[in-house]
Protein backbone atom coordinates (compact mmCIF):
# COMPACT_ATOMS: atom_id res chain seq x y z
CA UNK A 1 0.00 0.00 0.00
CA UNK A 2 1.37 3.39 -1.00
CA UNK A 3 0.82 6.25 1.42
CA UNK A 4 1.52 9.94 1.22
CA UNK A 5 4.61 9.46 3.33
CA UNK A 6 6.15 7.20 0.67
CA UNK A 7 5.71 9.81 -2.03
CA UNK A 8 8.47 12.36 -2.64
CA UNK A 9 7.67 15.87 -1.56
CA UNK A 10 6.49 18.20 -4.28
CA UNK A 11 9.01 20.83 -5.25
CA UNK A 12 7.79 24.03 -6.85
CA UNK A 13 9.59 24.36 -10.15
CA UNK A 14 8.77 26.25 -13.25
CA UNK A 15 7.95 24.22 -16.32
CA UNK A 16 10.49 24.78 -19.06
CA UNK A 17 11.52 23.05 -22.22
CA UNK A 18 13.98 20.21 -21.52
CA UNK A 19 16.53 22.08 -23.61
CA UNK A 20 16.49 25.25 -25.59
CA UNK A 21 14.16 24.94 -28.58
CA UNK A 22 15.22 24.98 -32.20
CA UNK A 23 16.70 28.37 -33.22
CA UNK A 24 13.91 28.93 -35.75
CA UNK A 25 11.24 28.33 -33.14
CA UNK A 26 13.16 30.46 -30.63
CA UNK A 27 13.30 33.34 -33.10
CA UNK A 28 9.59 33.02 -33.78
CA UNK A 29 8.83 33.05 -30.05
CA UNK A 30 10.98 36.15 -29.56
CA UNK A 31 9.26 37.98 -32.42
CA UNK A 32 5.83 37.04 -31.05
CA UNK A 33 6.78 38.22 -27.56
CA UNK A 34 8.02 41.56 -28.96
CA UNK A 35 4.78 41.98 -30.93
CA UNK A 36 2.78 41.02 -27.86
CA UNK A 37 4.60 43.67 -25.82
CA UNK A 38 3.59 46.34 -28.33
CA UNK A 39 0.01 45.09 -28.63
CA UNK A 40 -0.52 44.99 -24.88
CA UNK A 41 1.00 48.46 -24.57
CA UNK A 42 -1.43 49.77 -27.18
CA UNK A 43 -4.38 48.30 -25.27
CA UNK A 44 -3.06 49.67 -21.98
CA UNK A 45 -2.61 53.16 -23.44
CA UNK A 46 -6.08 53.11 -25.00
CA UNK A 47 -7.82 52.07 -21.78
CA UNK A 48 -5.68 54.13 -19.39
CA UNK A 49 -8.07 57.13 -19.33
CA UNK A 50 -10.95 54.89 -18.21
CA UNK A 51 -13.40 56.55 -15.79
CA UNK A 52 -16.05 55.12 -13.50
CA UNK A 53 -18.43 58.01 -13.12
CA UNK A 54 -16.24 60.97 -12.26
CA UNK A 55 -13.43 58.86 -10.74
CA UNK A 56 -10.33 57.95 -12.75
CA UNK A 57 -9.96 54.17 -12.74
CA UNK A 58 -6.61 53.11 -14.27
CA UNK A 59 -7.05 49.37 -13.79
CA UNK A 60 -5.00 48.61 -16.92
CA UNK A 61 -1.97 50.16 -15.26
CA UNK A 62 -2.23 47.52 -12.57
CA UNK A 63 -2.74 44.81 -15.19
CA UNK A 64 0.50 45.86 -16.90
CA UNK A 65 2.52 44.29 -14.08
CA UNK A 66 1.40 40.64 -14.46
CA UNK A 67 1.26 40.93 -18.25
CA UNK A 68 4.87 42.15 -18.47
CA UNK A 69 6.00 39.53 -15.95
CA UNK A 70 4.40 36.93 -18.25
CA UNK A 71 6.40 38.35 -21.18
CA UNK A 72 9.62 37.96 -19.21
CA UNK A 73 8.56 34.47 -18.12
CA UNK A 74 7.96 33.57 -21.76
CA UNK A 75 11.44 34.76 -22.72
CA UNK A 76 12.92 32.44 -20.10
CA UNK A 77 11.73 29.53 -22.25
CA UNK A 78 13.94 30.76 -25.09
CA UNK A 79 17.14 31.83 -23.39
CA UNK A 80 19.15 31.15 -20.25
CA UNK A 81 20.64 34.65 -20.12
CA UNK A 82 18.97 36.82 -17.52
CA UNK A 83 19.78 40.05 -19.36
CA UNK A 84 18.10 38.97 -22.60
CA UNK A 85 14.91 37.98 -20.82
CA UNK A 86 14.24 41.69 -20.21
CA UNK A 87 14.15 42.38 -23.99
CA UNK A 88 10.30 42.46 -24.30
CA UNK A 89 10.22 45.08 -21.56
CA UNK A 90 12.77 47.17 -23.48
CA UNK A 91 10.44 47.00 -26.50
CA UNK A 92 7.52 47.92 -24.23
CA UNK A 93 9.42 50.95 -22.85
CA UNK A 94 10.35 52.03 -26.39
CA UNK A 95 6.66 51.90 -27.34
CA UNK A 96 5.78 53.78 -24.15
CA UNK A 97 8.21 56.55 -25.07
CA UNK A 98 6.74 56.75 -28.58
CA UNK A 99 3.24 57.06 -27.08
CA UNK A 100 4.45 59.74 -24.65
CA UNK A 101 5.97 61.90 -27.39
CA UNK A 102 4.13 64.31 -29.66
CA UNK A 103 2.73 63.05 -32.91
CA UNK A 104 2.77 64.87 -36.24
CA UNK A 105 -0.34 66.86 -35.34
CA UNK A 106 0.88 67.66 -31.84
CA UNK A 107 -1.27 64.97 -30.22
CA UNK A 108 0.00 63.10 -27.15
CA UNK A 109 -1.51 59.73 -26.26
CA UNK A 110 -0.21 59.73 -22.69
CA UNK A 111 -0.84 62.71 -20.48
CA UNK A 112 1.39 64.12 -17.78
CA UNK A 113 -0.44 62.74 -14.77
CA UNK A 114 -0.29 60.06 -12.13
CA UNK A 115 -1.94 57.41 -14.30
CA UNK A 116 0.91 57.57 -16.81
CA UNK A 117 3.47 57.30 -14.02
CA UNK A 118 1.56 54.35 -12.55
CA UNK A 119 1.55 52.63 -15.94
CA UNK A 120 5.30 53.12 -16.32
CA UNK A 121 6.02 51.97 -12.77
CA UNK A 122 3.86 48.85 -12.99
CA UNK A 123 5.09 48.03 -16.49
CA UNK A 124 8.79 48.24 -15.63
CA UNK A 125 9.29 47.76 -11.89
CA UNK A 126 7.29 44.53 -11.55
CA UNK A 127 9.26 42.63 -14.25
CA UNK A 128 12.51 44.11 -12.91
CA UNK A 129 11.62 42.82 -9.45
CA UNK A 130 10.80 39.41 -10.91
CA UNK A 131 14.15 39.30 -12.72
CA UNK A 132 15.91 40.36 -9.53
CA UNK A 133 14.21 37.49 -7.73
CA UNK A 134 15.05 35.00 -10.51
CA UNK A 135 18.70 36.05 -10.64
CA UNK A 136 19.12 35.59 -6.89
CA UNK A 137 17.33 32.25 -6.55
CA UNK A 138 19.79 29.43 -6.03
CA UNK A 139 19.56 26.99 -8.88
Amino acid sequence: MVTDQDQPTAVLRSVRFPGLPDPLISGLIVILLFADALITLAVEVLFLPLYLGSLAFPVVALLAAPINIALVYGMEAVTDRIGFTFAPIVVWVFGFLVCASRGPGGDIMLGSDGRTLLLLACGVLAPAGYLYYRSNVSR
